[in-house]
């Protein structure tokens, strides 16, 4: 534990980022597992979570920004395959140039799709260079590219944070994470068109199945990459959607919210955790109060 405290990050401020961005979920996703809700209403479902999140979670004492999203439809066409690329380009580098202002030593970061962690990781990446591995707590490997069949941009979060987005987006980036020192853990659920970059690109893989008695197989991993710090992403949709339905869709057999917390607590017994974003998050209750409230006399006044 000793060597574990020398290797700290130094002393710096720890950025709370909020950003409600919702553009990045693709909308044939939105159709299919949120019919429920008109589709302009359950596309921005995303910032409604980002809303209750900065709601929930304890008073942060450091800094907090928050990233302008728009709410608008402008931007949401497809484009170089795509979806929304000239919008969430924006809304990135608008991302980039506030933590870069702030220059965090830790990011927190609540949204909004999964996208949302490539702002922090590719800064603190930057920053920590092959210090800093990524523990990817998803449903889904989120490594589409532009030639994917699938065009939403929060599923190619993770090729994006190595290398192999879109080029333009790519441009935007502070840096990259090597793809040997990013894991993929509580994955399960994949496009068959997507699936083999695991392989090809290097990125490893822990199933949950893997992982339901021990963390073990991923703490070994940490240990592998020689790194001392680590970025944690977690996707709500990881939690098996038999016990809760936290994300945009079901994804049965995944893990459960106690196992999700002992894997995050044994990451952060073995190193430091210099970034965590918690992404993905539609509050379908929320969303229907909020359908319910609206229109009410004095609630709608501009």
């Amino acid at each position: 534990m000793a060597d574990i405290q020398a290797a700290r990050a130094p002393s710096g401020d720890h950025l709370r980022l909020v950003w409600p961005q919702w553009q990045g979920g693709g909308t044939g996703s939105v159709e299919a597992f949120v019919p429920e809700f008109p589709l302009p209403v359950a596309r921005r479902g995303y910032a409604v979570g980002t809303a209750v999140l900065e709601a929930i979670l304890p008073r942060h004492d450091g800094p907090t920004a928050h990233v302008p999203v728009t709410m608008s439809d402008d931007g949401l066409e497809e484009r170089d395959g795509v979806e929304a690329k000239s919008i969430v380009a924006t809304q990135l580098a608008r991302a980039l140039e506030i933590v870069k202002v702030h220059d965090p030593a830790r990011i927190t970061t609540l949204g909004g799709e999964c996208s949302v962690s490539v702002a922090a990781f590719t800064h603190l990446a930057e920053r920590y260079g092959d210090d800093l591995a990524v523990v990817w707590i998803d449903s889904h490997p989120d490594v589409g590219t532009p030639e994917s069949e699938y065009p939403g941009y929060h599923a190619m979060a993770v090729a994006t944070i190595t290398g192999h987005g879109d080029r333009d987006i790519q441009a935007l980036l502070p840096a990259t994470v090597a793809p040997e020192r990013v894991a993929l853990v509580g994955l399960h659920s994949w496009t068959d068109d997507d699936f083999p970059n695991v392989a090809k690109w290097g990125i490893t893989t822990f199933g949950p199945d893997e992982l339901r008695e021990s963390s073990g197989a991923l703490l070994d991993w940490i240990a592998s990459t020689g790194c001392s710090r680590v970025a944690v992403h977690f996707d709500v949709d990881t939690v098996d959607s038999l016990e809760v339905v936290l994300g945009l869709g079901p994804e049965p057999d995944g893990l459960t919210t106690g196992q999700v917390r002992r894997i995050v607590a044994d990451i952060a017994d073995v190193a430091d955790v210099v970034a965590l974003t918690v992404a993905e998050f539609l509050p379908r209750q929320v969303m229907k109060l909020q359908a319910l409230l609206s229109g009410f006399p004095l609630l709608d006044e501009g």
